[in-house]
């Protein structure tokens, strides 16, 4: 993913988090005289059989502890759901469920490749302890609104976070405009001022949403927010679904990011965000999967498809949304978006975060066209290998975590009984 190189049959060495050295391997002596090791011992040496090496994926935007809630109210209208059937069962978790809700959730991030996520919820110390035990990159983002969290929260785990583990991080943020009073969103508008720091948020991802914001403050959610100063520092939204042309003209020039969220825009029939009117103004996106209550599955390739399969049908044009563009979304601008700049790319001195892609099987054949094979016809079974900081953490179907899936499994099996019987 590195900008203008091709695939190319090579060697990835691995040193502790980091690469070591990318490259074609030819003359090992050469790559060594460039080293101050001169002699390296290796733990393993892996043999990739010609399968692709790359970044893994990142998640622009989930809620991993909602585990609990996948197939539980499914197929109505987002206000009854969220309101009638998940707010009442959030009301009843523990910061000990989350933990294990968010662990059950990375075990199915690492089958489908994505070695860091961009979470939001509700126990931020249970959730960085979950990824942590699992070995887990995560940035937390405050979810703070008029009933949940606070900006002291939000300062507090801004503070404590950041300095946590290297597999931590936390970025400041709020549920959503339509959650938060104007006098909350000052209060985190000040801590981005404070700390020179971006914000993110759910963002247009409605027409009520949008309608609400313009009847209470005549202005869309973007236009408000940027009012207060909001991003100053940068951030940005997650959905943006309904975005008006003066608000696309917002987030290019704030360098805001948009995150979009195919799946459950779809399922929960919210619209299809217009990517191609941001690549054409050079907003950067990003893919998210969103929470496994509202999507319900957290897989990066049925979310790849959907971003460039949408927005074909929403242009009306088979050209839009370039397949190797939908790549980057997942990888490069992810990472960017996250403030994972060391996680973006395979090169050297970068962290080794990566994934294998198993292109041996038929889904992946013939080869005309590798990126193009991945966007369109691949899967989480073509996922081989999913490696966070040099660990790797699932390999050919097996997990390498410190407690096993059936362990995680009967936990969260407990928790379903208790919570909602």
């Amino acid at each position: 993913m590195c900008e203008d190189e091709e695939i190319f049959e090579g060697e990835v060495w691995i040193q502790g988090d980091r690469i070591l050295y990318v490259g074609k391997g030819e003359i090992p002596d050469d790559i060594y005289a460039d080293m101050p090791e001169k002699c390296i011992i290796w733990d393993r040496e892996i043999d990739c059989r010609k399968n692709l090496l790359m970044p893994g994926f990142k998640n622009a935007h989930t809620h991993s502890g909602m585990t609990l809630l996948r197939s539980y109210a499914d197929d109505l209208p987002l206000s009854e759901w969220l309101n009638n059937k998940i707010f009442p069962i959030e009301a009843k978790m523990t910061a000990g469920d989350i933990y294990e809700l968010s662990r059950l959730a990375v075990l199915e991030y690492l089958t489908s490749g994505i070695t860091a996520v961009f979470d939001m919820y509700l126990t931020p110390l249970s959730i960085a302890d979950a990824f942590d035990d699992m070995g887990m990159r995560c940035v937390q983002v405050g979810a703070v609104n008029n009933f949940s969290q606070s900006p002291e929260m939000v300062e507090e785990m801004y503070q404590t976070l950041n300095h946590k583990s290297p597999l931590q991080s936390y970025i400041i943020g709020f549920h959503a405009e339509y959650t938060c009073s104007k006098n909350l969103l000052e209060q985190i508008c000040a801590l981005a001022h404070k700390y020179k720091a971006p914000v993110f948020t759910h963002l247009a991802e409605t027409e009520n949403e949008v309608a609400g914001c313009v009847e209470r403050y005549g202005m869309t959610p973007l236009a408000f927010l940027d009012s207060l100063g909001m991003f100053d520092y940068g951030g940005g939204g997650y959905h943006c679904v309904h975005m008006t042309p003066k608000d696309i003209a917002i987030m290019q020039k704030r360098g805001l990011y948009a995150v979009t969220n195919p799946g459950s825009n779809t399922k929960l029939a919210s619209g299809i965000a217009p990517v191609s009117d941001f690549l054409k103004a050079g907003v950067k996106v990003a893919i998210g999967t969103d929470g496994p209550a509202s999507n319900n599955c957290l897989d990066m390739f049925r979310e790849m498809f959907l971003v460039t399969g949408l927005a074909k049908l929403r242009e009306k044009d088979a050209s839009a949304v370039d397949a190797m563009e939908v790549l980057k979304m997942a990888t490069v601008n992810g990472a960017l978006a996250m403030g994972l700049h060391e996680a973006d790319v395979l090169a050297a001195g970068k962290l080794a975060d990566i994934i294998m892609i198993d292109l041996s099987q038929p889904n992946m054949r013939p080869q005309n066209n590798i990126p193009k094979n991945l966007v369109y016809s691949g899967s989480k079974q073509n996922v081989a290998m999913t490696m966070v900081g040099g660990e790797i953490l699932y390999e050919k179907g097996i997990f390498y975590t410190k407690e096993s899936p059936e362990c995680i499994y009967k936990k969260t099996d407990n928790i379903l009984r208790k919570i909602i019987k």
